[in-house]
């Protein structure tokens, strides 16, 4: 059956990546014979669209049951998110003059990780977030959040209480929305004339340059380039006027947008990466065919390096049990008899397995307990923030690993 666009409709014929089938990132297993016996795998492709090039999954797996009352995905566990989060809020306040008088709201705002900055500062905020757990923490440090899925509808009727936004915010959630021309449209609903929509979103020019093929998942509905980007946001009202380069997840861009027909100006710093992307080759689909091809040459080279391991009688454990780590563990075939067990911050996640891999997850201080030779660093994105908080690995001559793009052992 021919896949079309999620977009523009267009029939989807040009092959990204096929990843084989693999079961949702973030559904974590109770260590039972039961849990493992119940669990589902679905295919995980990714197809390009020739038209308004978005790269997306060919299947959409519901969102309701992915960001529901018990999404593992906790954005304050990282410290360095906290302070991305921060510097951001600060320079909202500066650029646009915010302040008690304005309205600032997020959609997938998640555990507060984000509001908290401008609550803090006295400027009225407001949440959106599907998923409960994770809004009624964000209850808990004073960010109003209303539980919802954004779109016209939740725009609408945010609008109809009298709730205009200044300024808006979403970060890292643009390619989780399987109707993007429906997300999107909710912010011209939302803004206020002058309001300013800010996106945060991986950008898909590293993903290819830095063979970040573990960013794809299931609950990654698109893969987003600044190109794609600007053809959707103009098909749903609004226009991009200004873009930033972020280091954040492998490179990142931060996108500002108003409506259309606004005042401000395009910068240069826009000009700069519709040329970047033109350069890169976003525009050919001979591109994409490549970066699948690149895929297997990764694999195989860290399950080289565990092989290694094996035969001198080193153990490797994991740090970091997130959804990238964990299309990475199943597209490379990896169980518990290759990696040990994962330690992770986030105590929703200890005590369970990881999908697919069936890997054991561990609270932090089981790293000491274990002294495994090798941690492997899935969210390498991470990698600074991680070295630096499990330093005394090194006291046992233990070792940090990272695997994307290519083996680096620190």
């Amino acid at each position: 059956m021919p896949h079309h666009c999620r977009f523009c409709s267009t029939p989807l014929a040009t092959l990204v990546a096929d990843l084989g089938a693999t079961p949702w990132s973030n559904s974590f297993l109770e260590p039972t014979e039961e849990a493992i016996a119940r669990e589902q795998a679905f295919p995980l492709q990714v197809m390009v669209c020739s038209e308004c090039l978005l790269v997306q999954t060919t299947e959409t797996v519901p969102a309701d049951e992915i960001f529901n009352a018990e999404y593992h995905y906790l954005s304050s566990f990282s410290t360095s998110w906290l302070d991305h989060s921060r510097r951001y809020a600060e320079k909202m306040i500066d650029r646009f003059n915010l302040d008690g008088t304005s309205q600032v709201v997020e959609v997938a705002s998640n555990d507060g990780y984000l509001l908290q900055y401008f609550a803090g500062k006295n400027i009225p905020v407001l949440g959106v977030e599907p998923a409960a757990n994770a809004a009624k923490i964000a209850e808990g440090r004073n960010v109003p959040t209303h539980v919802a899925f954004f779109g016209q509808i939740t725009a609408s009727e945010l609008a109809a209480r009298g709730i205009r936004a200044d300024l808006t915010a979403a970060n890292n959630v643009l390619a989780h929305v399987p109707d993007i021309a429906d997300f999107v449209s909710g912010f011209p609903i939302l803004l206020k004339p002058d309001g300013v929509a800010t996106f945060e979103f991986p950008h898909l020019l590293h993903t290819i340059e830095g063979i970040q093929f573990d960013t794809i998942y299931h609950e990654h509905y698109s893969y987003l380039s600044l190109v794609a980007v600007e053809r959707i946001f103009k098909a749903c009202g609004l226009h991009v006027f200004d873009v930033e380069e972020l280091p954040t997840h492998g490179g990142s861009l931060r996108i500002y947008a108003q409506l259309a027909g606004g005042k401000r100006p395009e910068t240069a710093g826009l000009a700069k990466v519709r040329a970047d992307e033109a350069a890169a080759g976003l525009m050919r689909m001979e591109t994409y065919l490549a970066f699948g091809k690149r895929i297997a040459a990764v694999c195989e080279e860290f399950r080289a390096f565990l092989a290694d391991a094996k035969a001198e009688g080193k153990t490797v454990a994991a740090y970091g049990a997130a959804a990238k780590g964990n299309t990475f563990l199943n597209v490379c075939g990896l169980t518990s008899d290759d990696i040990a067990f994962i330690v992770d911050r986030n105590d929703l996640k200890q005590g369970k397995l990881s999908p697919g891999s069936h890997i054991p997850i561990h609270a932090p201080d089981e790293l000491a307990a274990a002294k495994p030779d090798y941690v492997a660093i899935l969210p390498w994105n991470l990698t600074e923030e991680i070295v630096a908080a499990n330093d005394h690995v090194r006291s046992w001559g233990g070792r940090f690993v990272v695997a994307i793009p290519e083996v680096r052992v620190i």
